[in-house]
């Protein structure tokens, strides 16, 4: 029983990645047919964030209300429906209303899922979710791939989001079924039962570690969107690669956190979480010193790599630790809040990043991904002492 519903949680986690990078994908398409700038993707980025992270803090009242299963249902309808309707969309201010359930039924289900396996599953467990959201991110493009000739300006890219969002019904239909096995399983499990009241989030940031924990996922997320939306800008602009070239190097990046998180779940069975997330870490700071060296194109390959591949057991880490640093009476409040912080380092600091790059230069982006390095290392072991003087 509970070996299906961990297979559920897979595929959940395959939704919630599918929808993330296709916006991306089709813009230099979409753009053109509902006649506004390309600038204007980001204005429905913020707008899809900005519902993430309230959703994000929010979660641990809905969730205590609706439970997990319900909640990861209504998110995932919330998300195919929205996507239903933007492939019938045609105009901008259509697209920027359909991104705010797009970004609501992310963070709750992201914030519900995570604090599920976090509580019910072991370590090697979360590393693979997040491996799954992978999956997801990487199908999504693919899909859209399809139906779209972006060199030429055309192409079906409403049949893209349609394809996608009959995946996300499939899930849909698969949930609903599934819902008296949420019950049955969290009925079951002693990890949560006990009081189910809404905790003040004054009372969860004065928990020993917990402002500085969520400065650590404000930073881990900040690199990882940074890398991601910049790595191709920073090769092109300031090391002169090819602009084909420097889109496959990004993509060996995610590579290196979509594979590193299927080989850190076997890891997690030998070394405990904060071992994993110093081990990441370490490859992170390795990555970022190879873009430092003037060692030609070969030693910026293996800076993206490693780079993807430190990221990689980081964040599921930081997450499965939450109950142990916490107890399961604050896991689901503060792992909203986690979500949220993270989801605003993953908002904010990309675009900064840009403001920076615009008036110095595309070449800074090592200083800036080492800064925001040392800072969550700081952060985490900060965290670390607190909680352990608390005991």
């Amino acid at each position: 029983m509970i070996t299906i519903l961990l297979i559920i949680i897979y595929m959940a986690f395959i939704s919630l990645g599918l929808p993330d990078a296709i916006l991306g994908s089709a813009w230099p398409v979409i753009y053109q047919e509902i006649g506004v700038p390309v600038s204007y993707a980001g204005i429905i980025f913020m707008i899809i964030s900005g519902g993430t992270i309230v959703s994000s803090f929010f979660s641990e009242k809905i969730i205590n209300r609706l439970g997990t299963g319900l909640v990861t249902f209504i998110s995932v309808l919330m998300t195919a429906a929205a996507l239903f309707a933007i492939s019938f969309g045609n105009h901008f201010l259509f697209f920027s209303a359909m991104a705010v359930p797009l970004g609501l039924g992310a963070g709750s289900v992201d914030a519900a899922l995570n604090n599920y396996v976090a509580l019910h599953f072991a370590a090697k467990h979360m590393s693979w979710l997040h491996c799954f959201w992978g999956v997801g991110a990487t199908m999504g493009p693919m899909i859209m791939s399809l139906f779209l000739n972006p060199e030429k300006g055309t192409g079906n890219w409403q049949m893209g989001y349609r394809i996608i969002g009959f995946i996300q019904i499939a899930l849909v239909i698969v949930l609903l079924i599934s819902l008296p096995l949420w019950k049955k399983v969290q009925s079951g499990s002693q990890e949560t039962k006990g009081e189910k009241s809404s905790i003040r989030m004054g009372e969860v940031l004065r928990l020993p570690g917990a402002k500085t924990i969520l400065v650590s996922f404000f930073c881990y997320c900040a690199v990882e969107a940074t890398v991601g939306l910049w790595g191709s800008s920073y090769l092109v602009i300031s090391k002169g690669i090819n602009a084909e070239v420097a889109a496959r190097w990004v993509a060996i990046y995610y590579f290196g956190i979509t594979a590193g998180r299927f080989l850190s779940g076997f890891l997690t069975m030998k070394f405990n979480n904060r071992n994993m997330i110093r081990l990441g870490q370490a490859l992170l700071a390795a990555g970022v010193i190879c873009l430092f060296l003037p060692l030609g194109n070969n030693i910026l390959l293996a800076g993206f790599l490693l780079i993807g591949l430190g990221c990689a057991p980081i964040y599921p880490s930081l997450l499965h630790e939450t109950p142990v640093n916490f107890g399961s009476r604050y896991s689901q409040a503060i792992m909203g809040i986690q979500m949220a912080c993270a989801y605003v380092g993953s908002t904010v600091m990309p675009p900064l990043f840009g403001v920076l790059a615009a008036h110095i230069s595309h070449s800074i982006l090592p200083i800036y991904l080492l800064l925001l390095l040392i800072l969550m290392v700081v952060m985490v072991e900060a965290s670390v002492r607190r909680i352990k003087r608390s005991r």
